[in-house]
């Protein structure tokens, strides 16, 4: 009961803000800079051909294999400065000196090494994830109650059954919240590396229609964007649920 009133709240905030947009671009009435909610989603109609069967395809891969790259390297990198010290010294200020740098800047020397291909957009959705998941994992790695370890060690537990019983159940958690972050993450990622240099995808079409003054077109790859977003943040927590039971039963 009280998650449904929760979600009344934001649908009734969220219906809201939309109906002050729709008000004000009506008054406003300059559709090629203000388009109303109401356009956009009569142009999102409109280019639905265009959108899900050309661009949408491009801009969900180069997620996907973005974030499966960032899952694995970020995880083998995580596990290796928990077991390492060293490693752990080496890499880790350089991970948090990695976040300094503007992804922005970034992208177009991806372009120039790898031209438009989709290895250019994997890279930069790569860069932009890869922090969170790595953080969250060593994070989580290193929150493995320490009594429970000293128990393990007493009855004769080797090093291999404390990592793989204890310390990856304890980091399960955190990847999961890493993850989610890394999810939404990942879709700015894709849109950054199209709107720069691309020949499909969501934010190559809405740079396209900018240069033509089309507003609304411009809008609707958003909505779009923001709805791939939210599934695969919604499928993450199903993932969560799923391997983390027992943590729904406590």
């Amino acid at each position: 009961m009280k998650k449904i009133t929760s979600y009344s709240w934001s649908i009734l905030f969220v219906t809201i803000l939309l109906g002050l947009w729709e008000i004000s671009a009506r008054l406003y009435d300059k559709s090629f800079l203000f388009p109303s909610p109401s356009a956009i989603l009569i142009r999102l109609w409109e280019l639905k051909t265009e959108l899900f069967i050309h661009h949408l395809p491009p801009t969900a891969l180069t997620i996907l294999i973005g974030l499966s790259i960032s899952i694995m390297l970020g995880s083998t990198l995580a596990i290796a400065m928990y077991s390492k010290k060293p490693i752990e010294q080496a890499f880790y200020p350089i991970l948090i000196a990695s976040q300094t740098i503007p992804v922005i800047a970034l992208a177009p020397i991806f372009v120039l090494w790898f031209g438009y291909s989709i290895w250019s957009k994997v890279a930069v959705t790569v860069l932009i994830t890869f922090f969170p998941i790595t953080v969250s994992v060593f994070d989580g790695l290193r929150s493995s109650d320490r009594n429970l370890r000293e128990l393990m060690l007493t009855m004769g537990a080797s090093a291999k059954d404390i990592f793989y019983k204890l310390d990856l159940p304890s980091a399960l958690p955190s990847f999961f919240s890493g993850l989610k972050v890394a999810v939404t993450l990942s879709v700015i990622g894709a849109a950054i590396g199209e709107w720069l240099g691309a020949q499909a995808g969501l934010g190559y079409f809405s740079r396209r229609m900018m240069t033509q003054f089309d507003s609304a077109a411009v809008f609707a790859p958003i909505v779009l964007l923001s709805a791939v977003g939210i599934i695969f943040f919604l499928l993450v927590v199903v993932l969560e649920k799923h391997f983390l039971q027992w943590r729904n039963h406590q």
